[in-house]
């Protein structure tokens, strides 16, 4: 396989929900594909989740349970691990180009915890998610909407309509981050499947979120857990968006690349070309 653009998300074991992450695995893997490039975003979550209460017991990651409040406090990144960790992998695979990176939780909501982390050295890539909604004032992580009891009046549009509306504020409202990651995070959970999603009856919430990133010249993620829709490609391209990357969002090796070869294609298809050195962003 070749002609593939870096895969610039993926996690490891340095990720608090990457159960079977292993970066030695996943630079093995980069390598196998043929990958000019991959970046270990490795989680940075500081948001305190509800957790509904079928998921509290069986919600125990490193030790660390749900709280007495029904809330999850994600383990905090283990920097100096994580960093011994690239540099040994930089020797074992000098052929292959790893970048340094984290994938920052509603920085947005954190600015001084972020600042102190991003002050610890410099990352080459750094990604903005928004995973969560706020419910009457309290985080829901958007994985677990889907469930009946939270809460009982919560229709899909309006888990979508929410998300979207709070990745405006994490665009608007931080510059801390370079990527903004999976746009369409919400759309993983519809309830007919991604395929089915209408993606139409959101555009003008996607094409804000998109005008106010490419507004500040920062890229855009293809994120390929789920394809990406071509229209938000293009809405990204019609408001002046000129970057992508793409990131499989990979939490174990095995899922390194899955996908990229297809999101590449598209990029092409709408003038994206790969940047002048391999791990470069793609720009029109």
């Amino acid at each position: 396989m070749t002609g593939l653009p870096p895969d610039s998300h993926t996690h490891t074991q340095w990720s608090w929900d990457a159960t079977a992450g292993d970066m030695v695995g996943s630079c093995a893997r980069a390598v196998e594909l043929g990958l000019p490039a991959i970046a270990f975003t490795e989680h940075v979550d500081i948001t305190r989740w509800v957790i509904p209460p079928d998921r509290q017991e069986r919600m125990t990651v490193h030790g660390r349970g749900v709280a007495s409040d029904g809330r999850f406090d994600p383990p905090p990144l283990d920097v100096d691990g994580y960093r011994a960790s690239l540099e040994h992998c930089r020797e074992r695979f000098p052929e292959l180009r790893i970048l340094s990176g984290v994938e920052l939780g509603e920085p947005h909501w954190f600015p001084d915890e972020v600042d102190e982390l991003l002050a610890s050295g410099a990352f080459d890539r750094i990604l903005g998610s928004q995973h969560t909604v706020e419910l009457d004032g309290r985080p829901w992580i958007v994985d677990s909407l889907d469930h009946g009891d939270v809460p009982p009046d919560l229709t899909p549009e309006a888990i979508v309509r929410a998300h979207l509306s709070e990745m405006l504020e994490l665009v608007t409202g931080c510059d801390r981050f370079e990527v903004l990651a999976h746009v369409d995070y919400a759309v993983r959970r519809w309830p007919d499947g991604p395929a089915a999603f209408p993606v139409t009856r959101f555009e003008e919430e996607f094409r804000e979120v998109l005008r106010a990133l490419a507004g500040t010249d920062r890229t855009l993620e293809l994120n390929t857990v789920i394809p990406l829709d071509r229209r938000i490609v293009a809405w990204w391209v019609d408001v002046g968006g000129r970057t992508l990357t793409f990131g499989s969002d990979a939490h174990a090796p095995a899922v390194v690349g899955h996908g990229l070869a297809e999101a590449a294609g598209l990029a092409r298809s709408l003038g994206f070309r790969p940047g002048r050195h391999p791990s470069d962003p793609w720009h029109r």
